[in-house]
């Protein structure tokens, strides 16, 4: 028995392992970006969101990624998948166990007198009690690799689930920056709507002493009246936006809805230098490229596992234990039973059904190689309308501020020119009326301007990503190839 133990080791180490083996496709890579920076430091490894210069949404960003709730579940999701690794390479080892066929048991019985298969006799006891306690053992020889296969394939649906992990490390770490310049936007143009109310407000009571005075007529007094409630009517729109903003950005934080601390202004905040990089360095980085790799890493898998299906299986079992009507004699030599035996299945005809298995793993491993091309495809498109829009964004924002500084000038000398008698009012609130839309315009362009610099460090990924998951709850886990290759087998 120990040789044929032996023997069965042997030729299941030696067994082969059906099915392609995974080499990474090559990407058609543009050599380099359209819009790239080729000046600007590579950063792409730093905690950009420290260099906006603001301390609370540096700790915005901090509390998110420990808090945040999608982060926590998709942790959850990668020990799920941890687990089912486990249960497939399980069946690489010997399964030892109590076997329902052979249980440990004692049990009481009563036989039947009246039996006309075998009558007992009137002089023996019926009553008797059979004590039991066995230990059974099964193997299935992997000869062809299909376990080894199935567990390479859940293996790479672990490193993928870790990825898109990541993926919503490196997007909750974005969205609340984002989130929090959005906020410093609004709260700008609520700021810029409630000053230039005052002023109008000013302006609106100047004009009715002037009319009740007899130096200016209805009409004026009717257009000062009319741009006073237009930069009224802007607050309370501005207001409810804050507070959906605010609500926003403490569920990213992993709180109840409430207010949001404030730090710098947005004119405050500081750019962020863009990363300059390459795109071959991207396939490397960004975390959703990554997960589809190891998608298709465990697509591949599958097609060995089902070519594994044509060849026979081959399953060795026994039973090793003790039956006895005292419990003082069960563990006694006579008591003792045994038994083992070698099994081999094999499919003969099935009308192709393992055909068509191992046809619909080859079509998933197709879909997984497109859906990773499609993926490198998209990052590069990600990253060449970030850059762009980086650029155009903060040309955009550097025009407005421009406009805003000729506007204000322009209000101004129309109300100097009207104060003095050599112009309409018209002019002074086509001026007025002018710098207001302009200076939100502003805002806002700022808020864009922003927003693109922090999408370029999303779109091109980087280790900016590992310092983020540094700080989430898994930021002081082994590392996961470490994690996956030292599941306890027991």
């Amino acid at each position: 028995m120990r040789g044929l133990a032996i023997a069965c080791v042997a030729v299941t180490v030696a067994g082969c392992t059906l099915g392609p083996n995974y080499q990474r496709p090559a990407v058609d890579a543009p050599p380099s970006y359209r819009f790239s920076v080729p000046d600007a430091q590579a950063i792409a490894d730093a905690a950009w969101w420290e260099g906006f210069h603001d301390p609370i949404l540096t700790s915005l960003v901090q509390e998110a990624l420990a808090n945040n709730l999608d982060i926590r579940v998709a942790a959850a999701r990668v020990d799920q998948f941890l687990g089912a690794l486990v249960v497939t390479r399980s069946a690489l080892y010997p399964q030892v166990g109590v076997a329902p066929s052979a249980p440990v048991q004692a049990a009481r019985q009563r036989a039947s007198r009246d039996s006309s298969f075998s009558p007992v006799p009137a002089d023996v006891d019926t009553n008797f009690t059979l004590y039991q306690a066995a230990l059974s053992a099964s193997w299935e020889l992997d000869l062809w690799g299909k376990v080894r296969r199935q567990a390479e394939s859940d293996r790479a649906t672990v490193f993928a689930s870790e990825e898109a992990r990541r993926g919503i490390v490196l997007s909750v770490a974005a969205a609340t920056a984002s989130g929090y310049i959005a906020l410093r936007d609004l709260d700008q143009r609520l700021a810029i709507s409630r000053a230039t109310a005052r002023s109008r407000g000013d302006a609106l009571d100047v004009f009715r002493k002037r009319f009740a005075g007899g130096v200016v007529s209805q009409v004026e007094v009717s257009q000062a009246q009319s741009q006073y409630e237009i930069a009224l009517s802007a607050i309370p729109a501005y207001e409810s936006q804050i507070a959906q903003q605010e609500t926003a950005l403490s569920l990213l934080l992993g709180r109840n809805p409430g207010p949001i601390v404030r730090g710098s202004t947005i004119d405050d905040l500081a750019p962020i230098p863009i990363p300059a990089g390459l795109p071959s360095q991207l396939l490397e980085r960004r975390p959703d490229i990554r997960q589809a790799e190891q998608q298709l890493i465990s697509a591949n898998a599958q097609i060995g596992a089902a070519k594994a299906l044509y060849f026979p299986s081959i399953s060795l079992t026994g039973l090793f234990g003790s039956t006895s009507t005292a419990l003082s004699t069960l563990f006694s030599g006579p008591a003792r039973t045994w038994s083992y035996a070698a099994t081999l299945t094999a499919p003969i005809f099935n009308a192709g059904q393992i055909t068509g298995q191992v046809r619909q793993t080859e079509a998933l491993q197709q879909q997984a190689l497109y859906n990773y091309t499609h993926t490198i495809q998209n990052a590069f498109g990600d990253v060449e309308n970030a850059l762009i829009e980086s650029q155009k964004s903060a040309e955009t924002r550097d025009q407005l501020k421009r406009t805003v500084v000729a506007l204000s000038e322009y209000a101004r000398l129309a109300r100097l020119r009207y104060d003095n008698g050599y112009t309409s009012y018209l002019e002074v609130l086509d001026a007025e009326r002018s710098l207001f839309e302009q200076q939100l315009n502003y805002a806002s362009a700022q808020d864009f301007a922003l927003a693109a610099q922090i999408a370029v460090y999303k779109a091109m990924g980087g280790g900016w990503v590992d310092i983020a998951d540094r700080l989430t709850p898994m930021g002081n886990a082994a590392p996961l190839e470490k994690r996956a290759a030292e599941q306890p087998l027991f």
